[in-house]
């Protein structure tokens, strides 16, 4: 039998490596997105009677609190547009048959925490949603960003100091009874390359620094945290009307995105977008250069055409 040469011993290393790593990444797909959410199914009434929402009146953030509803919680609906706020409330007590109440605060506004605070204090909130946030109007270089200051301050109050107060105003109760589960909407943005997007990306990787940290701090009490960090879906802040595989409804994104806590504690929440974002990291890490030139093309592509509707207007 002829002795195997350093390539083939090299070779043979390689595809058992590779093989290795394919039958655990497809373990891990079908553990988090089949067996887990099985398993470890998280009845969220059980962790307090109430579900808080915040920007909860469009997209994620209402499918959100629709979805919990659906599971019998009693929700609190925090946003800025009193009206709007009172439809939603009404749709949810009419289809699910619970208890709402609403807080209108404008979380670009860092003086809100002690009203919010007040409102809530007499209730058992079990579940929270940090799901308000703010992004660019359209992709942007960063010395370009219109009302430069005001738009940058807004981006950090609504999507740094929002999710860090809110969370400061109701884990206390949940550390108290040793249970609740706290979920930090992200962005995909924040773990792949976003040129254009750089403001908005670093304040959603504070999120997702603030989601690990909790959760390593507070498991152990009884508490699940969850950081999700959605790609594309359809809402008022993506501009995206109609669904596509890549793009889902919210209502479809949150289904699948619920299903993970207790399963996940970082997660895009929806499978296409796992890959998607696979597929750009793996260009990435091969062609670094390429994969940065093609996003910035695409986004300066979208600015332009966002320009040019401006002008119009």
């Amino acid at each position: 039998m002829a002795q195997l040469g350093y390539l083939e011993k090299f070779g043979i290393v390689f595809l058992i490596g590779l093989l290795y790593y394919v039958v655990k990444s497809v373990v891990n797909v079908f553990y988090t997105y089949i067996i887990g959410p099985v398993v470890n199914k998280v009845d969220f009434k059980s962790k307090g009677k109430w579900a808080l929402v915040t920007g909860s009146t469009d997209g994620i953030g209402k499918a959100y609190a629709r979805e919990l509803a659906s599971r019998g919680c009693d929700i609190v609906l925090v946003s800025r547009s009193y009206d709007k706020l009172m439809e939603t409330a009404n749709e949810i007590e009419k289809d699910f048959k619970v208890e709402t109440r609403i807080v209108v605060a404008d979380f670009s506004d860092a003086d809100i925490y002690e009203m919010i605070s007040k409102e809530v204090a007499d209730l058992e909130i079990g579940t929270l949603v940090n799901n308000v946030g703010v992004s660019y109007k359209y992709p942007e270089y960063f010395l370009e960003i219109a009302d430069w200051e005001k738009t940058i301050s807004t981006m950090i109050k609504a999507n740094v100091v929002s999710v860090t107060r809110m969370t400061g105003i109701v884990m206390p109760g949940m550390v108290e009874r040793g249970k609740g589960v706290v979920i930090n909407i992200g962005s995909g943005s924040s773990i792949i390359p976003s040129p254009l997007l750089t403001v908005y990306a670093s304040t959603k990787a504070y999120v997702e620094k603030f989601s690990e940290g909790l959760e390593m701090e507070y498991s152990k009490r009884g508490i699940i945290v969850q950081c999700v960090l959605p790609g594309l879906v359809c809402s008022n802040m993506s501009g995206i009307r109609r669904s596509t595989l890549i793009a889902p409804t919210a209502k479809t994104f949150v289904k699948s995105a619920i299903s993970l806590v207790g399963t996940t504690s970082k997660t895009t929440g929806y499978f296409p977008h796992t890959l998607f974002f696979c597929v750009v990291n793996s260009i990435h890490s091969v062609a670094s250069r390429f994969s940065v030139w093609l996003v910035t093309r695409s986004m300066e592509n979208t600015r332009r055409k966002a320009l040019k509707k401006y002008k119009k207007e």
